[in-house]
């Protein structure tokens, strides 16, 4: 189980490269994309232990905020791998009363969803620290589920993916939680706070704040427009202000909401 931020898992990966088994089910819990590459963590995975069986090699992601699971409070997860003997085997060892596991065979889609909601976690931060309501939060977490869609369709995951407990789940409960750490980066820049001074005061890693970058270069690989991570990097790199990201987004052209994902 590699339980590192995306910025150090090749380092980290690399270190126990040759004392890993080509057949040993490898799970990545991270939720970013490596900035210089561009690469999901299964991909860096693959990169580095080319000899690896890549069905092997999968992702455990969904609503699972660390407190809440330490806690005990009940939760959900979705461990997705090729491999379907290998999945079901680890969703027992993970499985209890209070943490129940699905898989899904969609790795691309249920990693990419992880990454890409952590730039949407830090806009609804904003929001809430903007000091915005219930339809405002409604509205960006709908919105920041169809951009999410949009790339991750384009990247080769499965619509109904962004719908389940990897996408719309996870992006529910990291929108919306003060124990989410990109939230948490958000709601500081809506306050009024510089991006140094919210890292400054917090002792974890805000995945979004550097694989923001890497999520806009992937959308333009794909030719995908994501117009609130275009705000929030705005905001968190061009010194713009979150109001003046809200004006941007809320001034749009006009348009038809197709399936959702428009």
């Amino acid at each position: 189980v590699m339980g590192v931020p995306s910025h150090g898992f090749r380092s980290v990966l690399e270190t126990m490269r040759g004392g890993i088994a080509p057949d040993t089910p490898i799970i990545s819990l991270a939720k970013g994309v490596e900035r210089e590459s561009l690469m999901r963590m299964t991909e860096v995975t693959a990169d580095v232990l080319p000899d690896h069986d890549p069905d092997r090699i999968g992702v455990l992601t969904g609503p699972n905020l660390a407190k809440e699971i330490v806690a005990g409070q009940p939760a959900a997860t979705v461990i997705a791998m090729k491999d379907k003997t290998a999945a079901e085997a680890l969703q027992q060892v993970f499985m209890s009363r209070r943490f129940r596991v699905y898989t899904n065979d969609d790795v691309i889609g249920s990693e990419a969803a992880g990454a890409l909601k952590n730039v949407m976690a830090i806009a609804a931060g904003m929001a809430h620290g903007l000091g915005f309501g219930d339809n405002t939060m409604a509205m960006l977490i709908t919105r920041a589920l169809a951009e999410l869609t949009r790339l991750g369709m384009a990247m080769g995951g499965r619509a109904l993916t962004f719908a389940g407990l990897a996408g719309m789940g996870d992006l529910i409960a990291t929108c919306m939680s003060s124990q989410s750490r990109n939230h948490t980066v958000g709601y500081g820049l809506g306050k009024g706070k510089t991006l140094d001074q919210i890292i400054s005061e917090m002792n974890q890693v805000a995945e979004g704040v550097k694989s923001t970058p890497g999520i806009l270069a992937l959308a333009d690989r794909h030719g995908i427009e994501m117009p609130i991570a275009v705000q929030v990097a705005r905001v968190l790199y061009e010194g713009a202000s979150p109001s003046e990201a809200v004006a941007n987004l809320m001034d749009r052209e006009a348009k038809p909401e197709l399936h959702g994902i428009a």
